[in-house]
């Protein structure tokens, strides 16, 4: 089982290094023309990995589905563990679209330039894996060895369904995180960005570098009055960091989502990684469209309940609906965001009628 997980590692960090040392090595702007082009290429990779999943639970590869699943009771078959993947991989794309909203607004309040966007997001991504990872490891043998977890894990969706539900967003001034405060606090910041750079040195010339092409190079006071060789964040760092502690607080909420399809650590897995890798280019493909979608939380509200209660009352719907029963989840799954997108593009374009219009129209 130890060559899958370092097989599929191996098959990220490729795709990675591509990513960015290739694809993007040179920082620039990602227009909406490429970031759809890129979504479509991790989509692409993500659906179909369904068949690796398939044929190699079908067929027991390295130990693959020899065990029973401690969410349903299950052993999973090539069909069974498809169904539970692609369940997965929507659910954690779906909830992955609220922490869209969220990096936009952190960006806007930053400053940070457009042509360093993608280098922030793909080391933040990169420490969410990690992150996400960690804690599904932790889960899987939390149900392993308690099964009344699930329950728990149920209920927390439950009330951050209704917490989504029925508090407004308030959108807080980011220098009052805890994150910032304490990287503040704790490590010299400067106030200027310095390239693609998260760290600059006092007393070098690279401290002086402009934030972005063409513009003149001016002095940092911060630079300036630190002592030279001292080791500096930029607000990319920042950024960055304020990002980290965001994906931890949603993976809270998203993790015990995908522990309601299944226990099976692989699925987990794999689900989850495809879903975040996708993030950045979903980023750029809907960061401009943010106030488009402003249904698609009350329906990213409605999953996390559906999901929850699921947990909860996962042996009498296996009984009523059979052991396919994941399938009609991941049906739902679809219908709910279907229509919140579907609704919030009519209420745009009613606006925008009324607007074109005017009121004495």
């Amino acid at each position: 089982m130890i060559w899958l997980y370092a097989g599929f590692i191996a098959f990220v960090l490729l795709m990675l290094t591509l990513d960015l040392g290739v694809f993007h090595r040179k920082a620039h702007v990602v227009s909406v023309k490429e970031a759809l082009a890129w979504s479509a290429v991790w989509i692409t990779l993500g659906l179909s990995f369904a068949v690796f999943v398939y044929y190699g639970y079908e067929n027991q590869w390295l130990g693959l589905g020899v065990g029973v699943d401690a969410v349903d009771g299950l052993v999973n078959t090539g069909w069974i563990a498809t169904q539970k993947y692609l369940t997965g991989y929507v659910v954690e794309k779906s909830l992955s679209v609220d922490n869209i909203f969220v990096i936009a607004l952190l960006f806007s309040f930053f400053a940070v330039p457009g042509i360093y966007q993608h280098r922030v997001l793909f080391w933040g991504i990169l420490g969410a894996l990690v992150m996400r990872g960690a804690m599904i490891a932790i889960g899987a043998r939390l149900i392993a060895e308690f099964h009344w977890v699930l329950y728990l894990f149920g209920i927390l969706l439950i009330l951050t369904a209704i917490k989504m539900l029925v508090l407004k967003t308030e959108h807080k001034d980011p220098n009052q995180n805890i994150v910032v405060r304490l990287v503040r606090r704790w490590f010299p910041v400067t106030a200027r960005f310095h390239g693609e750079h998260f760290l600059v040195r006092a007393g070098t010339r690279a401290s002086h570098e402009s934030a972005l092409p063409g513009m003149a190079a001016e002095p940092d006071e911060m630079v300036d009055r630190a002592k030279p060789g001292t080791l500096l964040l930029t607000p990319l760092a920042l950024a960055l960091a304020v990002i980290e502690s965001t994906d931890l607080i949603f993976a809270v909420d998203s993790i015990p989502a995908i522990f309601a399809i299944t226990a099976d650590p692989f699925l987990l897995f794999t689900s989850n990684v495809f879903a975040i890798l996708g993030l950045r280019a979903l980023y750029f493909a809907l960061a401009g469209m943010v106030d488009k979608f402003r249904h698609l939380k009350v329906s990213l509200a409605v999953v996390l309940m559906v999901v929850g209660v699921k947990m909860l009352i996962s042996d009498w719907l296996k009984e009523i609906l059979g052991k396919h029963f994941n399938f009609y989840l991941l049906l739902v799954v679809f219908a709910i965001l279907a229509v919140g997108i579907v609704a919030s593009l009519l209420v745009d374009r009613r606006e925008k009628s009324r607007r074109a219009t005017g009121p004495g129209a």
